[in-house]
């Protein structure tokens, strides 16, 4: 795929990613607290986790490997960085979850969809696309660089610690709902989706690339409605305690 393709091939999935924001207000992707019969077939939520996030780890080792610069010191930096987000996000989240939810096969499989070609998206820009002039060792150094590189990993705790939170919720044998008090739960109903909003902000930033910034269009039009379906939920459920926390970006919405 050359530049031009690949640039197309950016184009469409930006627009699939706008069709998915406007849809998700009015469909709830059906895991988690919405998940209903009528998504089908649904295996143990575990599972599911790392059967849907696992494709695009692979994705990017196989590119990686048949990169021959894959050792240039910027480029083997930024497979570290989105590696250590998709290992734990793969192999060390599920195994953190508890009871015994499941996912529908129907989201599980759209996940792996979009894994295999966000995994493809990256790589192809990282490892072959990016001219050669532009990821050089005075990258380190750069605005683009620092500034991304803190919120991407600012992002990145912020999620692990909002997960943390929710999986602690309940006691051993509870199946009541709650609503998240600490952390940044404070001022959003949806802090674990802030996160990892602010996460691949940083990416798209330390990266400088179109493909990192449709990846972070791609978050926001998949967690910002479902954010709001949360807190619409919460307000059913809990009522007057939500407060003035907002959907999921503090103070904002």
């Amino acid at each position: 795929m050359n530049i031009n393709t690949f640039n197309l091939f950016l184009g469409v999935m930006s627009l699939i990613a706008l069709f998915v924001f406007i849809a998700l207000y009015f469909v709830k992707a059906g895991y988690g607290i919405f998940r209903t019969a009528s998504w089908g077939v649904a295996i143990s939520n575990k599972l599911a986790w790392i059967l849907m996030e696992a494709p695009v780890f692979v994705v990017m080792c196989v590119m990686w490997i048949y990169s021959e610069r894959r050792f240039e010191p910027v480029i083997f930096t930024f497979f570290l960085f989105f590696q250590i987000h998709y290992f734990q996000r793969a192999f060390i989240f599920p195994l953190l979850l508890k009871g015994k939810s499941k996912m529908p096969l129907a989201i599980m499989s759209m996940g792996v969809l979009f894994n295999l070609l966000n995994g493809y998206m990256q790589g192809k820009w990282i490892f072959y696309l990016a001219p050669e002039t532009m990821y050089q060792a005075d990258w380190f150094t750069s605005p683009w660089f620092i500034i991304g590189t803190l919120l991407f990993f600012a992002g990145m705790l912020l999620n692990w610690h909002s997960d943390y939170i929710i999986r602690h919720l309940r006691k051993p044998g509870d199946t009541r709902h709650y609503l998240p008090q600490k952390g940044m739960y404070r001022y959003v109903t949806s802090a674990n989706y802030f996160g990892e909003i602010v996460e691949w902000a940083g990416w798209a930033i330390l990266t400088c690339s179109l493909s990192g910034l449709v990846f972070l269009w791609w978050t926001i039009a998949n967690l910002v409605p479902r954010a709001n379906a949360i807190w619409c939920r919460y307000r059913e459920e809990f009522g007057d305690a939500v407060g003035e926390r907002k959907r999921v970006f503090p103070f904002l919405y």
